[in-house]
C-alpha cells in the first residue's frame, strides 16, 4: 500500500507543478548565451554538492597529502595514532591552504560574475575550469598525459590547453600517486634505519623474544619531535606543489 502511495505521488507531482505554472525544465537561448531555468540550476547545484568529495579527491592536492600522511603514520609505527579523522582534517586544511590561489581565482572570475553580474552558466563553468586545469597541468607529468592520450586513441595535442579534461584528470591522479610514493619513500628511510639498528642491538644482546618495534617506536617518536617533523613534512608538501 505504501509503495502505491509513493508511486502515485511521484506521478502526480509533475502534473501538479505544471498546473501551478512552475517551469520544470526550461532552456532558452539568447544570442550565443544559454539561460537555464531555476529548476535546472538547482539540479546542477545539488549534483555538484554530491560530487564534491570526488572533486576534492580528483582535482586538488588532497590525494598526495593524505597518501604521504598515511605512509608517515606507518613509518612511525604508531598504529592508528594520529587517528584517521585527524589525518583527513589535517589534509583537508592543508589542501585549502595550497589551493587558495586557485579557489580565489575561481571565486573572482567565475562565481562572483555568475551570481552578481549575470554571467551565463556556460561561461562561468568555463571560467572555473581554467584555473583548475592550469593547476593540474603544472603537477602532471607529460609521460602520464601521453599514456592516457594513447589509451584514448587520440593524437598528439598542440599544448596542455588542448588536452581533454577527461584525460587530464586520470593523468593528474597518476602523477599525484607517483609523487606521494616518492615522498613517502624518502620519509620511510630514516625510520627503517632505526628499526634495523634496534633489531641488531637486541639480537646481539640475545633478546630475540623482545619485539624490536616496542623499543624502536619511542626512539622514532623522539627523533621525529626533535627534528620538528610535522613542520618539515607540512612545509615540504606545500612546497612540492607548483601554484604560480
Amino acid at each position: 500500500m505504501l509503495r502505491k502511495l509513493i508511486l502515485a505521488a511521484v506521478l502526480i507531482a509533475p502534473v501538479a507543478a505544471l498546473a501551478q505554472g512552475l517551469p520544470m525544465v526550461n532552456v532558452t537561448g539568447i544570442g550565443k548565451d544559454t539561460q537555464y531555468s531555476l529548476s535546472l540550476q538547482l539540479l546542477a547545484l545539488m549534483t555538484t554538492i554530491t560530487l564534491l568529495p570526488s572533486l576534492l579527491l580528483m582535482m586538488t592536492s588532497f590525494v598526495r597529502i593524505i597518501v604521504v600522511m598515511s605512509i608517515l603514520r606507518q613509518a612511525l609505527g604508531t598504529g592508528q595514532t594520529p587517528p584517521n579523522a585527524v589525518l583527513v582534517g589535517l589534509s583537508l586544511f592543508l589542501t585549502l591552504f595550497i589551493m587558495s590561489p586557485v579557489l580565489n581565482d575561481v571565486y573572482q572570475n567565475a562565481l562572483q560574475p555568475y551570481l552578481h553580474q549575470g554571467m551565463s552558466f556556460d561561461k562561468a563553468l568555463a571560467a572555473a575550469e581554467e584555473p583548475i586545469r592550469g593547476f593540474m597541468l603544472k603537477q602532471t607529468r607529460e609521460d602520464d598525459i601521453a599514456v592516457f592520450m594513447e589509451m584514448a586513441h587520440k593524437g598528439e595535442v598542440a599544448g596542455g590547453e588542448a588536452v581533454p579534461f577527461t584525460t587530464l584528470v586520470p593523468a593528474f591522479i597518476t602523477s599525484e600517486l607517483k609523487s606521494a610514493f616518492s615522498i613517502g619513500f624518502l620519509i620511510y628511510i630514516p625510520f627503517v634505519v632505526i628499526d634495523l639498528i634496534v633489531a641488531s642491538v637486541l639480537m646481539s644482546m640475545g633478546m630475540m623474544m623482545l619485539s624490536p618495534m616496542m623499543i624502536s617506536t619511542p626512539f622514532k617518536l623522539m627523533l621525529f619531535v626533535l627534528v620538528d617533523g610535522w613542520s618539515l613534512v607540512m612545509g615540504s608538501l606545500a612546497a612540492s606543489f607548483v601554484t604560480t
